[in-house]
């Protein structure tokens, strides 16, 4: 049987992957700049593109989701991966974190996140599209019927999150929360056991799409930096047990 990452990428490490994919999202955007591929233009299929870019499909996939988290691509599970024309974005590098999370880090890292929150909530409340909010509204139905499974409500989450950043029509903001959420991928699996409470995060998440649905700059701001906030507090009173 075949390796689908291929014999060089099966050696490498983390860190060393991660470049690749981002590599790879580089390379796959500079082509739809140049206009190899337009707006509504689907994709070929992962299969094709990793032969073409002599990669592993995994890395395909990976520099895909980083592309959709910055607006420049749509994946649409069933269909395919679809150019959304967004032709300004820039795809940063993001950093490999490898430790163990710390109390420290995850406030730190919340801290960071929520003054970037705010913001595309408040922009995204002008101009989110109705296909964003549809997205939006289909996440969360996704992740309301997946409480009971931290995998798939995590990376649904953060895809809500980063759907309101790509709604808000900034791209350096986008792109600075798609770092962060790379980042804090495995760290937000804990964050919703600390946090202690599913349901209560999931309809904080239908508060502020409501808040962008009404078209409410202020409340959209407001809902955020009460449900950050209010994960941050839980953090701060979090005391982790030691080894």
């Amino acid at each position: 049987m075949s390796n689908p990452e291929g014999p060089v990428e099966a050696s490498l490490t983390p860190i060393a992957r991660q470049r690749l994919a981002d590599d790879l999202a580089q390379r796959i955007s500079r082509l739809i700049q140049a206009g190899t591929y337009h707006a509504g233009d689907r994709l070929p299929a992962i299969t094709s593109m990793a032969r073409q870019f002599g990669v592993g499909s995994p890395t395909v996939r990976e520099a895909l989701r980083k592309l959709e988290a910055v607006g420049v691509v749509d994946i649409r599970h069933g269909s395919g991966v679809y150019v959304t024309g967004t032709a300004d974005s820039l795809v940063i590098s993001n950093p490999v974190f490898e430790g163990r999370a710390t109390k420290k880090l995850l406030v730190d890292l919340l801290e960071a996140r929520t003054p970037i929150e705010v913001t595309t909530a408040t922009l995204a409340a002008t101009h989110a599209t109705a296909a964003d909010l549809d997205a939006m509204r289909e996440l969360l139905a996704n992740a309301g019927a997946s409480l009971d499974d931290a995998m798939v409500l995590n990376a649904t989450n953060l895809a809500f999150h980063g759907r309101i950043a790509a709604a808000s029509g900034n791209v350096v903001l986008r792109q600075l929360l798609e770092v962060l959420s790379r980042l804090f991928r495995e760290e937000q699996r804990l964050i919703i056991d600390i946090f202690g409470s599913r349901r209560r995060d999931h309809d904080e998440h239908l508060a502020i799409l409501d808040a962008l649905e009404r078209r409410d700059p202020a409340l959209a701001a407001a809902r955020m930096q009460a449900h950050l906030d209010g994960v941050r507090d839980v953090l701060r009173r979090w005391e982790p047990e030691r080894d």
